[in-house]
C-alpha cells in the first residue's frame, strides 16, 4: 500500500484515538481522523501546530518520519525511531565494519546511477548529452575523477531554461523549490535506511561531523532527478513561483508517491527507497554487491 504524506499549513490539535490520529481545528470545523498506518510522513509547518507525545509515540512505532518546519516554512527537523529494525545491533555492526575499498565501491556505483539519472531527465526533455554519457560510464572507484561535479555542470546549465542558473541553497528560484523538494527526498530515505537497521549519520562518501545525515546525503544522491522533474514542471507551467505557496507545496509533497522504475519494475519513490537501504544492508553484510538505485526511463 502506497503510505500517505500529511501536511498541516494551519494551526490543528494532532491528539490519537483507538490508533488513529485525530485531529482537531480553532475553528468550527469538524474534526478528522486519520489511520496511522496509512501514514508514511507527516509534514508540520504551522508554528500554532499542537501534537501530543502519545500520538509522537505511535508515529515512531509505525516508523512514520515527522517532519517539522521553521518560521520561514522550510523543513529544518526530521523525528525517526530509534529502534528501526529487530536485528539492528548486527546490522549497525555490519554497516561500521564496512570496510574503505567497498565504500568506494558503493560510492562508484552511486554516482554513476545520479549521472545516468539525470542524463535520462535531459534526455526526455530532449537535451541529451554525450559528455554527461561519457561520465556516467567512466566513474572510478571513489569518483576520483570526480566526474559527478563534472556532469552537475552540465546538468544545471541545460535543465532550466534560466539564464545563469547555478545550484546553491541560498541562488535565485526554483533553488528555493529545489531546496524544499530535497528536504523531503531526505526524510524519505533516512526513513528507510532507519527502517533497514542502518544508521543515517554513518555515511559511505559523506562525513561531516555537523551532519546527522551523511548516510541519507550519500542514497539520496541518484534520486534527485525525481525532485528535479517535479520542480521543472512547475517551472515550466507557473508563470511565478518565487514564493512556496500552498499550491507548490502540495506538488512537491507529491515526490513520496512517485513512481519509479527499479529492478525492472515500477514503483512508488517511498518503497523503492527501502529496496534501496536493503540492498544497502546486504552489501554491507556480504551477501551482495550491488546498490539498487531506481533507473530514470
Amino acid at each position: 500500500m502506497i503510505k500517505r504524506t500529511l501536511f498541516f499549513g494551519n494551526p490543528a490539535y494532532l491528539s490519537t484515538k483507538n490508533e488513529q490520529i485525530l485531529i482537531s481545528f480553532p475553528d468550527d470545523k469538524p474534526d478528522r481522523i486519520v489511520p496511522i498506518e496509512d501514514i508514511g510522513m507527516l509534514v508540520l509547518e504551522h508554528q500554532q501546530i499542537t501534537i501530543t507525545n502519545g500520538l509522537l509515540c505511535k508515529l515512531i512505532d509505525r516508523k512514520v518520519a515527522v517532519v517539522t518546519c521553521n518560521a520561514q516554512h522550510l523543513p529544518d527537523g526530521l523525528l525517526l525511531p530509534m529502534h528501526g529494525h529487530t536485528e539492528q545491533v548486527e546490522r549497525v555492526g555490519h554497516q561500521l565494519n564496512a570496510s574503505l575499498p567497498l565504500k568506494k565501491n558503493l560510492w562508484q556505483q552511486t554516482v554513476t546511477a545520479k549521472i545516468e539519472n539525470q542524463h535520462g531527465l535531459l534526455k526526455e526533455k530532449g537535451k541529451p548529452s554525450k559528455r554527461m554519457e561519457y561520465l556516467s560510464k567512466n566513474v572510478n572507484s571513489g569518483d576520483t575523477g570526480n566526474h559527478e561535479a563534472q556532469a552537475a555542470a552540465i546538468y544545471w546549465q541545460s535543465l532550466f531554461d534560466i539564464p545563469d542558473f547555478n545550484r546553491g541553497q541560498s541562488g535565485i528560484p526554483p533553488n528555493n523549490l529545489l531546496n524544499y523538494g530535497y528536504a523531503i527526498l531526505r526524510g524519505i530515505i533516512a526513513r528507510a535506511l532507519v527502517s533497514s537497521g542502518l544508521l543515517p549519520n554513518v555515511g559511505i562518501w559523506h562525513h561531516n561531523k555537523y551532519n546527522a545525515y551523511c548516510l541519507a546525503d550519500d542514497i539520496m544522491e541518484p534520486y534527485r532527478p525525481y525532485v528535479d522533474l517535479v520542480v521543472s514542471h512547475i517551472v515550466e507551467t507557473e508563470d511565478c513561483y518565487d514564493e512556496l505557496t500552498v499550491e507548490l507545496k502540495r506538488e512537491l509533497l507529491t515526490i513520496p508517491a512517485l513512481d519509479v522504475v527499479i529492478d525492472g519494475q515500477k514503483s512508488p519513490l517511498m518503497v523503492a527507497a527501502s529496496r534501496t537501504s536493503n540492498s544497502l544492508y546486504e552489501c554491507f553484510a556480504g551477501i551482495s554487491r550491488k546498490i539498487i538505485y531506481p533507473e530514470y526511463a
